[in-house]
């Protein structure tokens, strides 16, 4: 189906600003040189990264207008991935490569 430009350019001014509005990431932009002022080797974090749902949002919106955005999507998968939430399917995915070619785990 094709894709009406004025709306599509609609959806991403609102987009922008709701994402001004709710104080997001662009608006804010935080650089690694300031994000390790307070704990330069990153000793209070424990790497669960956390998501407010804009991700999921935009992945969404963009799945249903086929647009493709694949580092917005990578970037959610990999907050997922550090909560734990990928363990079974990193080792179901060892498991099927294993029994495929006989693909052995690395070590350490």
């Amino acid at each position: 189906p094709e894709i009406n430009s004025t709306l599509l350019e609609d959806l991403a001014r609102r987009a922008l600003l709701h994402l001004h509005q709710h104080s997001s990431v662009p608006h804010h932009c935080v650089r690694p040189a300031e994000a390790l002022k307070g704990d330069p080797g990153l000793d209070t974090f424990s790497g669960h990264v956390s998501d407010s749902g804009e991700g999921r949002w935009t992945v969404d919106a963009a799945i249903d207008t086929s647009v493709p955005v694949p580092v917005l999507s990578a970037a959610l998968f990999q907050r997922f991935s550090s909560r734990g939430q990928s363990d079974f399917a990193d080792r179901m995915l060892s498991a099927m490569r294993f029994a495929f070619g006989g693909h052995l785990e690395k070590k350490g």
